[in-house]
């Protein structure tokens, strides 16, 4: 059954979306490119994200880096160009306002981008790594990223082992980090927020799933209509930013 589509706040399925998530004991939050794309980070996929400039079989797989650090390096630049002085928007205010209240466990990102921890979310788990600090492959050492690690030609070495140095993303060819950690908090979810993601890709794809397999419940907020609307219980369509921040004050 398709999920109940949510476009008017105060109507019934609006206040049956809102008892439904205050009777949940451990809700969660699964986020992607969309919640950030309110913040001026357009989505990598996007007509105007960085795939379009850099095609991520050519910049950013592992076997890249490795092979031409220099060329992944341009990738990597025009993404800290991207990411510098973006702010959270209301929606990720809301969930680290729900966090505060007891009303959210955690959220599970697929961005890079830090705006949660921004906004004050302080249990995040970032499966695709982060672009706040720069680390070795070859002795895992790191330290946090730098102006000079942008601006300057070369790419910055590791203080240790002189091997190049890479931002703590996760790149193609590498695996999705802390996926134990995200059993253990889907094992009792009972309500996940999806949020500005189509949950399309493997090992995200299966999250919801997870929720709804144990008899949990599904609320997506996202622009349009994914995969997962028709096995999602609740669909807000629309800004995520506007609905989430009035979901948070309705709860």
């Amino acid at each position: 059954m398709m999920a109940e589509r949510i476009q008017t706040r105060g109507r019934p399925a609006w206040q049956k979306a809102i008892d439904a998530f205050r009777s949940a004991r451990y809700p969660l939050a699964l986020t992607g490119a969309g919640i950030s794309v309110e913040s001026g980070i357009p989505d990598f996929r996007s007509s105007e994200g960085l795939w379009r400039i850099f095609p991520p079989e050519e910049y950013a797989t592992l076997e890249v880096f490795r092979a031409n650090p220099e060329k992944a390096w341009r990738l990597y630049r025009a993404l800290g160009e991207i990411l510098e002085g973006k702010q959270p928007n209301p929606a990720h205010h809301a969930l680290a306002d729900l966090e505060r209240r007891g009303r959210l466990q955690a959220v599970i990102t697929q961005n890079i981008d830090g705006l949660h921890q921004m906004a004050g979310n302080r249990r995040v788990i970032e499966v695709h790594g982060e672009h706040r600090h720069v680390h070795c492959l070859q002795c895992s050492w790191r330290r946090p990223v730098s102006a000079d690690d942008y601006s300057a030609p070369e790419v910055p070495a590791c203080r240790r082992c002189r091997s190049p140095l890479k931002p703590n993303v996760v790149l193609f060819g590498e695996w999705v980090r802390d996926l134990t950690e995200v059993e253990r908090l889907l094992e009792r979810c009972d309500a996940l927020l999806v949020v500005g993601t189509s949950a399309a890709v493997i090992p995200v794809a299966w999250m919801p799933l997870r929720v709804l397999k144990r008899g949990g419940q599904v609320f997506e907020f996202n622009l349009e209509e994914t995969e997962l609307t028709e096995a999602a219980q609740f669909f807000f369509e629309g800004q995520a930013g506007e609905w989430l921040a009035a979901f948070a004050e309705a709860v």
